[in-house]
């Protein structure tokens, strides 16, 4: 990937509706050699796809948490990952440094709503305690570069 790589990709990740001769202008390419740089980024893995972020307007579950997930000794991250899998409120699922096995981001339509999610995967066998903290307010959110 070179500096003009670099450049489509944050255009895109700005907006990825931009049109090709947009992008093209912005970093003196050609709409047809943009569409060939973009369409060999998306095979080689640098773009995974194409994706709307929600505003809060269109947001149906509006109370968020982070989770700090506690797991036994032998519970491998496969586990981890079968283990929040299966529940649609699980934004994010990381595993971290520190004494959490995991930090898991969630969405939820309430706090009655995020306390059943919880009581869910506390339910799971290798689950030996979680840690939550329920966002306040969003200050920014942006996309990893």
């Amino acid at each position: 990937m070179d500096d003009i790589d670099r450049q489509i990709v944050a255009l895109l990740v700005e907006d990825a509706r931009r049109s090709w001769s947009d992008v093209g202008a912005r970093v003196s390419l050609s709409a047809p050699a943009v569409a060939r740089r973009v369409d060999r980024l998306v095979r080689d893995g640098v773009v995974a796809g194409w994706t709307a972020r929600l505003g809060p307007a269109g947001r149906t579950w509006s109370t968020e948490a982070f989770v700090e997930m506690f797991c036994g000794s032998r519970t491998s991250i496969k586990d981890i990952a079968a283990t929040v899998a299966g529940h649609p409120e699980v934004l994010a699922c990381y595993t971290v440094t520190g004494d959490a096995d995991a930090l898991l981001h969630l969405a939820a339509s309430d706090t009655t709503h995020l306390e059943q999610v919880l009581e869910r995967i506390r339910g799971h066998p290798n689950v030996e305690r979680m840690r939550t903290q329920i966002v306040l307010s969003k200050l920014f959110d942006q996309p990893p570069h």
